[in-house]
Parts: C-alpha cells; sequence; structure tokens
C-alpha cells in the first residue's frame, strides 16, 4: 500500500452479538486491520465485541451509549485518522455482505485514493421486498440531489471513504440517514465516485440478521434530509443562474 492509501477495516456494531466476530474475521482474510466500532451495543452484543478484542482480531472502540450507525460511524473515522489511516473500508457487522469483493473495493481506492467507492446491492432471493421498494424510493431522490446514474445506491454499508474527504463533508445525521447523507454529500464536493456491485444476502434471526431501521422513525429522517438536500440543491442553481448572468 502506498502512502497514500493505508485503508482501514470500519465496522459499526449495534447489537451484533452472532455475526460480528465472523465478519471481523472474514474481513481479515483480506484486510488485517480492522476497527470495530460499538455503538452501545446491550450485555451480548457487547461480550462479543469484547472477545474480539481478547483475540486480537480488531481494536474495539466502545461508544458509552447508543447513537446511531452515523455516529458510530464519524466516530470510525476520527480515530481511523488519529491511528494514521488515509482510507476506510466500511462494511455492516450483520453478515449481509459478501466480503469477497473487499479486493476489487481495495484495488479501486488505491487506483483512485480521492475516489469514494460505494456498493450496490445485487440481491438474491433472502432480500424483503419491502427493503427493495424503499431503496427505490431513497434512490430516485438521489438522482434529484446529484444526478441520474453518479450514485447508483445510496443505503448500502459498504463503501471505501477517503478519510479527508469524509471527514470534511460535514455530515449532520448521527443514524440511518448518515449513509445517504454522506453519499450525498461527497458526490456534490466535485470528487469522483466509484460505483461497485456486491452480493447481499438476508441472514434470518437464527443467524443474526437483525434490523435496527425503524419504519416510521427512520423514515422520517429520510424525509427531512431529502427536503434539505433537495432545498441545498435548488438553492445553489439558482446561485450559479445568477452568478452566471451577471
Amino acid at each position: 500500500m502506498s502512502a497514500d492509501f493505508r485503508p482501514v477495516v470500519l465496522i459499526p456494531t449495534y447489537d451484533n452479538p452472532l455475526t460480528v466476530r465472523a465478519v471481523v474475521e472474514e474481513a481479515r482474510r483480506y484486510l488485517p486491520e480492522v476497527l470495530v466500532i460499538d455503538d452501545g451495543s446491550g450485555d451480548a452484543g457487547r461480550a462479543a465485541c469484547e472477545d474480539v478484542a481478547a483475540a486480537g482480531l480488531a481494536r474495539v472502540h466502545r461508544m458509552p451509549a447508543n447513537g446511531g450507525k452515523g455516529a458510530a460511524v464519524k466516530a470510525g473515522f476520527a480515530l481511523a485518522r488519529e491511528l494514521g489511516y488515509t482510507h476506510a473500508l466500511q462494511v455492516d457487522a450483520d453478515g449481509q455482505h459478501d466480503l469477497a469483493r473487499i479486493p476489487g473495493f481495495l484495488e479501486a481506492g488505491a487506483a483512485a485514493p480521492d475516489a469514494l467507492v460505494i456498493a450496490y446491492p445485487e440481491y438474491d432471493e433472502t432480500a424483503p421486498r419491502g427493503r427493495k421498494i424503499a431503496r427505490k424510493i431513497t434512490n430516485f431522490w438521489v438522482a434529484l440531489e446529484v444526478g441520474r446514474g453518479r450514485i447508483k445506491d445510496a443505503m448500502i454499508g459498504f463503501r471505501v471513504y477517503p478519510l479527508a474527504r469524509a471527514i470534511a463533508a460535514g455530515v449532520r445525521g448521527d443514524r440511518m440517514d448518515f449513509d445517504v447523507e454522506i453519499a450525498v454529500l461527497m458526490a456534490r464536493d466535485g470528487g469522483p465516485v466509484t460505483n461497485l456491485p456486491v452480493s447481499v444476502h438476508y441472514p434470518d434471526a437464527a443467524a443474526g440478521g437483525v434490523s435496527h431501521f425503524r419504519p416510521l422513525r427512520d423514515n422520517l429522517r429520510l424525509f427531512w434530509l431529502h427536503s434539505r438536500m433537495c432545498t441545498r440543491g435548488a438553492v445553489s442553481f439558482f446561485l450559479r443562474l445568477f452568478r452566471i448572468r451577471r
């Protein structure tokens, strides 16, 4: 790895006791440097993270209370930068993503160190229909906000972030709106965006599959986010138009 590309795997987790260690172990096959951010998990999730740390599989940082996925990822960005890393390859802790795709994402990140490398999902038969519909709605709004095709999927948590750009984006959201907001802001900052596919499988409850998405609360957050993003985009457009006319 070059000095411009020193990546670490970043895994935010909240109550994933059955899957977090397996995700860490699988990620380490491709990149041994791993940060786990425990977002205030309960007893079982906390114990699983402590086992990961005790086994020397990852550096584990525990948040003092549950603050949301976005808060955990932002804490991970700060810690990764403090430790001297330049990039964070974020994956979720619930085992949904095909981590065999990690080398391709790292190659893309190394080839273009300033790029946001973001996945788009290739679902199997386990994907809930409601999830697919919700993603289509969000991706419709994102296309309005950044242009069609610039970001193929704004909700998936499998990405390579250049830390300087990610931190500079100044994301406000701390929960499920984080993934969408940071993708939109980084697409708008003028830097490159690379989209790559990843297979997605939804484990059942017995295998540790768990969703922390709360339909009413999180859809309201997304509605407010898209309202802000569209308004900001419209204002920027008219300001540019005004300057051109002057």
